[in-house]
């Protein structure tokens, strides 16, 4: 292990100390709120919230659509730790280091991580404001935080990835759904770019060949993490716009918030009859 890794892990090991000491019990859930997402944080009862540049080693955000927190508390009657706003790889950072977070609270004993995004839809039969339950991903992003050597307390080295999605929270998800009358929810593959550019008309064409659904900057390194610290994921992508490439209209950045605050409530409801009726155990 070089000096660098063996640094990364005492940071890992410092913060995890830092917010063992500012929490009565460990989360069951860890919540990641991509763009435009970040109003469920409003919802926690009971909260401790830390901004990130008080918590020791968090990187610091740099998107002014994510507010920055980490948010301790209940949520539909569950322990949860919501990170308001996420980090990115065309930030600067590299996966290792924009997956700090999940990887410090995978440690405090989590069982779950419920990611969610703000994406592009490729998929023709997609709307803007569909609700994308992520059955499995492609990861084009240029980086994998689990490269080099492995901390074999942490997890595996070649971690399984044949079901990297629970199979068992997205037929909950389907079936919470239902049941709360939440509309245009579907399942399909998300793909992660690098970014910051938006995707061109021919890689759209190319992304949609390759079987992806959605697309997006991010999630999959956080994921990867998740799963080789053994927690069970469940993934919702808000689609916020839909790329016809033969037809293709600008992509605003203005437009894809706009669309994800709209869709925001439906999402809110979701997770939280999705959090009410799931089953969590704390591993640590």
């Amino acid at each position: 292990m070089t000096e660098l890794q063996k640094n990364y892990r005492q940071r890992v090991e410092e913060t995890v100390a830092f917010l063992r000491a500012k929490i009565a019990s460990p989360p069951e859930v860890i919540v990641v709120l991509g763009t435009g997402l970040g109003a469920l944080a409003d919802r926690v009862e009971q909260s401790l919230t830390l901004p990130y540049e008080s918590i020791p080693h968090f990187p610091k955000s740099t998107v002014t659509s994510h507010a920055g927190n980490l948010i301790f508390g209940m949520l539909a009657g569950k322990r949860v730790a919501v990170l308001q706003g996420r980090f990115h790889y065309y930030e600067g950072y590299s996966t290792r280091e924009l997956t700090f977070p999940m990887r410090v609270l995978s440690l405090l004993g989590a069982g779950v991580a419920l990611v969610s995004n703000a994406s592009g839809g490729l998929n023709s039969d997609y709307a803007p404001g569909t609700l994308m339950i992520i059955h499995d991903h492609l990861n084009f992003i240029r980086d994998n935080p689990l490269r080099g050597p492995n901390v074999d307390e942490w997890g595996p080295r070649f971690p399984d990835c044949s079901q990297i999605y629970d199979p068992s929270l997205i037929d909950l998800t389907i079936a919470c759904a239902a049941r709360n009358n939440v509309a245009h929810v579907v399942s399909g593959t998300y793909v992660a770019i690098p970014g910051p550019s938006l995707e061109t008309p021919a890689e759209t064409r190319f992304l949609r060949m390759c079987g992806a659904d959605a697309v997006g900057m991010s999630t999959v390194p956080e994921v990867l993490v998740a799963v080789h610290a053994g927690l069970r994921v469940l993934g919702i992508a808000m689609v916020s716009n839909v790329n016809d490439p033969d037809n293709f209209k600008p992509i605003r950045i203005e437009e894809i918030l706009a669309q994800a605050k709209a869709g925001e409530a439906e999402f809110i409801r979701l997770v939280e009859a999705v959090l009410a009726e799931m089953q969590v155990a704390v591993c640590g």
